[in-house]
């Protein structure tokens, strides 16, 4: 986001309210004050928060110190509050800004931190009041996974799938008081278990196949396994229609039978990466449990091929969710129940499951999952487990584990983005200086990036990183220079050096002629696109510019 002096103007003069937030910090400003005013923020509609002026009109730039290195702010925010969060450096006359573009939340959502939800309150920050939450929640509409299946007990859930279930609370809590709690205890204080009835997220997640067969026989998932793309019948298939608690090991269990082993040498040592990464199908399952919709009556579908695994599951995306911004915002369709799996451990957070897909891809060097198909039906959701470039896999381990546990979600695609020479959005711009920091890119030129030199060699790829750098600036001048002296006869033109660099736009290879005309090197006698290059001195130098 570029903002303009007179859009930057127009906001002085306004008052500060919903959507303008100004902070003198003329030093500093403290990091998790800013996340905070981005919460309370974005729990308001979204708005800007503007660094470096006074917050009381009228209103006077002083500029600001604060916040040095602009992306590696919005890449600290991304990572407390998984939204991205525009942080933009401005330039005025009077002094330095930053301008912090926060979005707003979505319909029927909530920003938080720490499970605070916030909102600003004077010059200070308030916690939103339960009845305010309420009436936000009450935005997407009712939550159908915490209603209550009426004709439904205790007993229609299976009492195995609840002990795994509180195993899981005990040690994602560090509590082992709850290991003592009774079926009935943990169901109430999961919010699963009301008045004694089930609620449906109970049901999806530990009933039985005669509970869900009378009352949510569509909470079901479908394994298919196909040798080939041809249709017909499948090679296998299998009905999973009982609580998710237990059968979730069983599917990946089956998907990992024909999980065949792809093979890459690294010096004098050949590893394996299997087709599909366990991380990346669970998280695909989770997600399709947790947000597809149940008051439709389709299953959830798998389908195994040799290197492709589909996930497909009825209802479209959430509100305000979409392919473009999936990375960047969460609404869950089903509330309670995504609470319970957060309870459990198997959920870490609110929408990151999405990432570690996006983020295991890259690792492996795969294509990103695919949504190609999802319409306001079905969401489609395609794993492709194919290893597109060895090298690149093996470069990314050298950059090693702890550097790698560091990266956001952006920094693995920008990262991927240089690697097959992809333009880059303003949102991977904004990731490059800590990955050159971290020695994974280098900068050649004005807006050249490409994997550094250090990491090519460590993979025995000397020659892959020349070819991606390009010559240097002496190497370019001596093959003009050749050129040149070959045509010196009837001198040598513009339209031909574009041939001898190929890589360099014109502006580039006008910059080597005027400082090879600066040491004496050549000479050219014309104007614009008639001139033409000679070798030597001019007797009389010209004035005008290559």
């Amino acid at each position: 986001m570029t903002t303009s002096i007179d859009q930057l103007n127009r906001w002085l003069s306004e008052p500060e309210g919903t959507r303008l937030e100004f902070k003198e910090a003329k030093n500093r400003f403290d990091f998790d004050k800013l996340v905070e005013y981005c919460v309370a923020l974005a729990n308001e509609g979204g708005g800007k928060i503007i660094l470096g002026v006074t917050d009381k009109r009228p209103r006077k730039i002083v500029g600001t110190q604060a916040f040095n290195e602009p992306g590696r702010t919005e890449a600290g925010l991304y990572e407390r509050l998984m939204h991205r969060i525009p942080v933009e450096e401005l330039t005025h006359p009077e002094g330095r800004l930053i301008v912090v573009h926060v979005p707003g939340r979505l319909r029927g959502t909530a920003w938080e931190i720490n499970g605070c939800y916030l909102k600003r309150a004077g010059d200070g920050l308030a916690a939103l009041s339960a009845q305010e939450l309420k009436e936000i929640f009450d935005e997407a509409g009712p939550d159908f996974s915490a209603e209550i299946c009426l004709d439904s007990s205790i007993s229609d859930l299976i009492p195995e799938a609840i002990a795994d279930f509180r195993l899981r609370w005990s040690r994602k809590t560090g509590d082992s008081k709850k290991l003592s709690w009774s079926d009935i205890e943990t169901l109430t204080n999961a919010e699963l278990l009301i008045n004694g009835k089930c609620t449906y997220a109970a049901l999806i997640l530990f009933g039985s196949y005669s509970a869900l067969g009378r009352y949510l026989a569509q909470a079901e998932v479908v394994f298919e396994y196909r040798s080939s793309e041809a249709s017909g019948p499948a090679a296998e298939r299998k009905e999973y229609r009982e609580g998710f608690f237990s059968w979730y090991d069983a599917i990946w269990a089956k998907i990992n039978l024909r999980n065949d082993r792809q093979s890459y040498q690294d010096g004098l040592f050949r590893y394996e990466v299997p087709t599909f990464d366990e991380i990346q199908v669970r998280e695909s399952l989770l997600n399709a449990i947790a947000h597809r919709d149940y008051r439709l009556g389709g299953s959830i579908f798998i389908r195994q091929f040799p290197q492709r695994l589909e996930v497909v599951s009825p209802g479209g995306f959430p509100a305000g969710i979409t392919t473009q911004n999936v990375l960047d915002q969460q609404n869950p369709r089903n509330r309670r129940l995504a609470e319970a799996l957060a309870r459990s451990g198997l959920i870490e957070r609110a929408g990151q499951g999405m990432n570690l897909m996006f983020e295991r891809a890259i690792r492996f060097s795969k294509p990103l999952p695919d949504f190609a198909g999802t319409d306001s039906h079905e969401v489609r959701l395609a794993l492709k487990g194919q290893i597109g470039n060895p090298a690149f896999l093996r470069f990314l381990e050298k950059l090693g584990e702890e550097t790698l546990a560091s990266f956001s979600t952006y920094d693995f695609l920008a990262l991927d983005h240089i690697h097959r020479d992809l333009p880059l959005d303003e949102a991977l711009k904004s990731r490059l200086p800590l990955l050159i920091d971290v020695g994974a890119i280098e900068r050649s030129g004005k807006g050249k990036y490409f994997l550094s030199q250090r990491l090519y060699e460590s993979i025995g790829a000397k020659g892959v990183y020349t070819r991606k750098r390009g010559l240097d600036r002496n190497t370019n001048k001596a093959l003009l220079l050749k050129h040149i002296e070959r045509n010196n006869a009837k001198g040598s033109k513009m339209e031909e050096f574009l041939q001898v660099l190929p890589s360099l736009k014109r502006s580039e290879i006008q910059s080597l002629l005027r400082s090879m005309i600066k040491e004496d090197a050549v000479h050219k006698t014309g104007k614009t696109r008639g001139a033409s290059w000679f070798i030597g001195p001019a007797t009389d130098k010209p004035t005008d510019e290559a």
